[in-house]
């Protein structure tokens, strides 16, 4: 299984996660995003740009709690808690955010 980019496979795995971070970019961000029914905002990018960091910093993609805990220390109150992050992800924001950040799966999550 693989993402279809610019002429290049980009392995994933069954849950669309891809094997290897060093080759995401925006481009390929905007992909994995419009296969999960999500437009990019300016808002979405601002969670996925932090979870990047984040994973750069502890080399590890957070859970929910973890996340709503960072954003809200850093983002403040109104954009780091779990009502705000399902408007932008719906389907799990841990999850399909890291999938569009180009992280492994959230440890924590099934």
């Amino acid at each position: 299984m693989a993402y279809q980019l610019n002429g290049n496979a980009i392995e994933h795995d069954e849950e669309g996660y891809i094997t290897d971070i060093g080759l995401w970019s925006e481009e390929l961000a905007n992909l994995i995003a419009q296969d999960e029914d999500i437009d990019m905002t300016d808002e979405h990018w601002e969670v996925v740009n932090f979870l990047r960091d984040y994973y750069e910093e502890y080399q590890i993609a957070p859970a929910i709690r973890v996340l709503t805990k960072a954003l809200k220390k850093s983002l403040g109150a109104d954009k780091g808690n779990s009502g705000y992050l399902y408007e932008l992800f719906p389907y799990g924001p841990a999850k399909q955010a890291c999938k569009i950040a180009g992280l492994p799966k959230p440890t924590g999550c099934i």
